[in-house]
């Protein structure tokens, strides 16, 4: 037990003796010529770093005022920029807008109280395309024409949609009660016409004439011409040829007159006949259908060698 004791009593002087020569060491003066090291930025990297950063301010201070200014110029708003506005319906623009690109919308509205104007130096042209890309229709407003390309055009009623006028490749349609040409020279038509019923306006006359050709009017169950309360005229320069291949030619008048007829000469026996003045004729006709006139006796003067028969 004394060993112990007196072992513990040397390890505590060793240990006295350890923190003395360590406080006398960190008590030593320090040597004069130990050398200093400052720390930061000195010099010319302390001025460059100090021109970038007021040069990244004075960036800065331009871009927030030509910023603000755009912003003013432009009239941006919550809503939308200047004449355009974004609301829930679409895009709203007022005043007069231009467009030097294409311009793909879905559908175009104008305001209530005023009309929607499309202007264009040149042309307007509004295409329709399908979902392939390929054009389908086009409309095109130009300085000498309007022209449209589709499969079929169609005008409508704005009341009831009924068409009044659609055109395609076999056919024009025209679905108005009444159509008016107001040319002076009519209406000129290339090729046959097919219509129900041709009427003139009220004290008006209707006219069909062809200047250097024919007039042909044809219907497969009867050709009608009639004047209600009027004269019935057909004229022509050489012959007025009336013909009907099955049935006949029916007259139904209260007088039927010829006019300009031939006359016949007849030798009567009777002296007192080359005196008085013949008012009555007998209608005759010659062999090839010719009609003339002969005058009245007591039996028929017709001769069927009449030289009016013999001349035609």
């Amino acid at each position: 037990m004394d060993r112990s004791t007196n072992l513990d009593v040397e390890e505590l002087k060793m240990t006295r003796e350890q923190y003395i020569l360590a406080t006398q060491q960190n008590n030593l003066p320090r040597a004069e010529n130990a050398q200093l090291y400052p720390v930061g930025i000195y010099g010319w990297r302390k001025r460059c770093l100090y021109f970038f950063v007021l040069l990244l301010l004075v960036t800065m201070i331009v871009n927030l005022a030509m910023t603000i200014w755009i912003l003013k110029v432009m009239n941006f708003t919550v809503d939308g920029m200047g004449n355009l506005r974004v609301t829930k319906k679409g895009i709203r623009l007022e005043g007069i807008s231009e467009f030097l690109l294409p311009l793909y919308v879905k559908e175009i509205h104008s305001r209530k109280d005023s009309p929607l104007v499309l202007q264009s130096d040149r042309n307007v042209t509004v295409n329709a395309r399908n979902h392939m890309g390929q054009l389908t229709g086009q409309l095109t407003v130009g300085a000498d024409a309007v022209e449209a390309q589709c499969k079929r055009f169609e005008v409508r009623a704005s009341e009831d949609g009924r068409v009044l006028f659609s055109a395609d490749e076999d056919e024009i349609t025209i679905g108005a009660e009444k159509l008016k040409v107001t040319g002076t020279e009519g209406a000129v038509f290339g090729h046959s016409v097919e219509t129900p019923h041709i009427r003139a306006e009220p004290s008006q006359d209707l006219r069909l004439e062809s200047p250097t050709r024919s007039l042909i009017m044809e219907a497969p169950r009867g050709v009608q011409v009639s004047a209600a309360a009027g004269d019935f005229k057909a004229a022509c320069r050489k012959e007025l040829h009336l013909q009907s291949t099955e049935g006949e030619i029916f007259l139904n008048a209260d007088t039927i007159r010829l006019g300009n007829l031939p006359t016949g000469s007849f030798s009567s026996s009777s002296p007192s006949s080359s005196h008085s003045r013949q008012t009555v004729y007998e209608l005759c006709v010659c062999p090839n259908g010719k009609l003339y006139l002969s005058p009245a006796g007591a039996g028929s003067t017709c001769q069927s060698g009449s030289n009016i028969c013999l001349w035609s």
